[in-house]
């Protein structure tokens, strides 16, 4: 049986004018060792839910993506992260939103999911539940990245947010930077048995206020996974996300209207969100394979494997 992975470390303006030799070397090794680890599951005949906790576990533990220890720092220096995960088979989903001090968000979704009774936990709640079920707590200097750091401090005392690299004021009115990246990073996977699963996990903004929340936790916004359709992971402005909930808007478009993968991509990727003015993309695959990388975006750190040995490694437009 056939069987693919792909993974994202985020989208925005990646071009080769802001990537030296030795970032893309860095970025490759991320990238791959995420599929590595991933993949792995996949080949000794274990779940699309495991594959992608696999491999978004991997890309959390590497400071070079905005997620677990690479996240970035909040208004009040403190680093709060979402995540959400969706099994395709049964439509289970778990996600965290806002929690601080757990290693692996991911691995945390997946015990919401299974062991919780609901599926989405927010803040001190989540992190009671993690504690309850034997979770270890990373303390902050673990979560401590001086690249991350000097970003905040830059406009620590503004009323501005970072998306990694781009400043919104808090009218929305973009501030005018060329380096601007989206880190979120995400995996979806198609297993042996044709089932399907999506998973997401972010820093969110540098600077950000108000416990804000962007659309990786947010099942049908940043991540979606059906068998009978697809499974998606997005990464971008996560408020234009929300509004026009992607991941589940391709899903309906699947369903309803017999788009392909690729079809339905296309219509809400490099129309619906680029009209809104919406920048980011996604990683897709369906049951039978067929897989796409989607952005409307310069670039997007992007991988995929998959069992009939083709593998891609990309951070630039197609």
């Amino acid at each position: 049986m056939s069987f693919t992975l792909l993974i994202h470390g985020g989208a925005g303006n990646i071009t080769p004018a802001i990537m030296n030799a030795q970032q893309e070397a860095e970025y490759t090794e991320g990238l791959k060792e995420a599929l590595d680890k991933g993949y792995e599951v996949l080949a000794g005949g274990g779940s699309a839910l495991d594959a992608v906790v696999a491999a978004i576990s991997t890309m959390e533990d590497n400071p070079l993506f905005n997620a677990g220890r690479g996240s970035v720092f909040t208004k009040k220096g403190l680093n709060e992260m979402d995540a959400s995960l969706m099994n395709g088979k049964d439509l289970a989903a778990g996600a965290v939103a806002g929690v601080r001090n757990i290693k692996n968000p991911i691995v945390l979704t997946r015990e919401v999911m299974l062991h919780s009774g609901h599926v989405m936990l927010s803040g001190s709640g989540a992190t009671e539940f993690a504690l309850s079920h034997g979770f270890e707590l990373a303390p902050d200097e673990y979560f401590f990245n001086r690249s991350r750091y000097d970003q905040w401090l830059e406009i620590r005392d503004t009323n501005f947010t970072q998306l990694d690299h781009k400043g919104d004021n808090l009218k929305g009115a973009p501030l005018p930077n060329p380096g601007n990246k989206f880190g979120t990073v995400g995996a979806v996977a198609c297993d042996a048995e044709g089932n399907l699963a999506a998973g997401t996990s972010t820093g969110g903004m540098t600077n950000k206020r108000f416990g804000r929340i962007g659309d990786s936790p947010v099942i049908g916004a940043g991540t979606y996974a059906n068998n009978a359709t697809c499974a998606i992971s997005c990464t971008g402005h996560g408020e234009f996300f929300l509004r026009a909930v992607v991941a589940h808007d391709i899903s309906c478009l699947m369903e309803y209207k017999n788009l392909s993968l690729q079809e339905a991509c296309n219509v809400v990727v490099k129309d619906k969100l680029v009209k809104m003015g919406g920048e980011g993309g996604l990683i897709a695959v369906d049951a039978h394979n067929n897989y796409d990388f989607c952005f409307n975006s310069a670039g997007m750190y992007r991988g995929m494997r998959n069992s009939e040995g083709k593998e891609v490694v990309a951070y630039y437009g197609k």
